[in-house]
C-alpha cells in the first residue's frame, strides 16, 4: 500500500501520510511518495487547496529512527529539506489537519503548510534535544517567526511536548477545536479556500513568505507588482462583475 494517499473532491486534495503502524513516521520512500504527490498538485490547476493529514489518529511521529538514512544521512536530509520546500512554497494555500501526534519533524512539517488547525488534544513536540540530534523541517527558520527567538530556543532545548491547546495558544497552531469537530473545520476551511481566488492566494503567500527576509521598501516593491498584474487577471474581473450585481464572485467558473 502506498505510504502517501492522495484524495481529490471540489477542489481540494487531501495528502494523507500513511503509514499507521508506525503513526506515520518519515522514511525514504514516504519522503519520495509525498514530493511526487506535491509536484503533480504544483502541476494541476483543478488542485486548488490542500490539506496535509495522517492516518490512524496520528498526524506523523518524526524520523523513523528504524529505517536506513540511504544512501547517506546528508543525501537523505536533503531530500526531506526539498519535501519541505515543495510544501512551504506550493502556490496553492495549504492547511495541516492535526490529530494525536506531531513529534519532531512532524511539528516542523505541520509547520510548512500555511495554516495549522489542531484538536484540542492533539500533542507537538520539538523532542530532537531528547535524542541528541539537531532540528529539522525547517523549524530554525518557521519556529522563530511564529513564537520569537527565545521562546523558539526554549522548545527545541528542553523538548517539551504542547497540547494542541497550548500550541494555538502560544502560536504555533492557528486553531484548536475539540477533536469530534476537527474534519469538519477543517473542510470548510479548505473548501473556502478551494472556492477563493487562487492566482491571488498563491500570491498572497508568496509576499507574506519573503516578508520577513525584505525590507518594507522592498515589501512595497513586490506588493505594488503583484497588484498590478492582478488587477489585470481573471479574478479580479469575476470579483468587479459579481460586485456591481451584488452577487458573491465565483472563481471556479468565471
Amino acid at each position: 500500500m502506498s505510504d502517501v494517499l492522495v484524495a481529490r473532491s471540489e477542489g481540494v486534495v487531501t495528502l494523507t501520510l500513511n503509514r499507521p503502524q508506525r503513526k506515520n513516521a518519515l522514511t525514504g520512500e514516504l519522503v519520495e511518495e509525498a514530493i511526487s504527490a506535491l509536484e503533480e498538485i504544483a502541476r494541476t490547476p483543478d488542485d486548488r487547496a490542500v490539506v496535509v493529514t495522517g492516518a490512524g489518529g496520528a498526524f506523523c511521529s518524526g524520523m523513523d529512527l528504524g529505517a536506513p538514512l540511504l544512501p547517506d544521512e546528508l543525501s537523505f536530509m536533503r531530500r526531506v529539506g526539498q519535501l519541505c520546500t515543495l510544501l512551504h512554497e506550493l502556490p496553492r494555500p495549504t492547511i495541516a489537519k492535526v490529530a494525536g501526534p506531531a513529534i519532531g519533524f512532524g511539528c516542523n512539517f505541520a509547520l510548512c503548510c500555511d495554516l495549522v488547525v489542531a484538536a484540542d488534544d492533539a500533542v507537538f513536540g520539538e523532542t530532537f534535544a531528547n535524542l541528541g540530534i539537531s532540528a529539522d523541517g525547517g523549524a530554525s527558520w518557521s519556529l522563530p517567526r511564529l513564537i520569537g527567538v527565545a521562546k523558539t530556543k526554549e522548545l527545541l532545548f528542553f523538548g517539551r511536548q504542547l497540547s494542541g491547546k497550548e500550541a494555538a495558544e502560544i502560536g504555533i497552531a492557528n486553531r484548536a477545536v475539540p477533536a469530534i469537530e476537527l474534519d469538519d473545520f477543517v473542510q470548510d476551511w479548505a473548501q473556502t479556500l478551494a472556492d477563493g481566488p487562487t492566482s491571488a492566494l498563491a500570491m498572497m503567500k508568496s509576499l507574506v513568505n519573503v516578508s520577513t527576509e525584505s525590507s518594507f521598501r522592498q515589501a512595497i516593491d513586490r506588493e505594488a507588482l503583484g497588484q498590478s498584474v492582478s488587477f489585470k487577471g481573471q479574478e479580479a474581473r469575476v470579483a468587479g462583475r459579481a460586485r456591481m450585481k451584488k452577487q458573491v464572485p465565483n472563481f471556479r467558473n468565471p
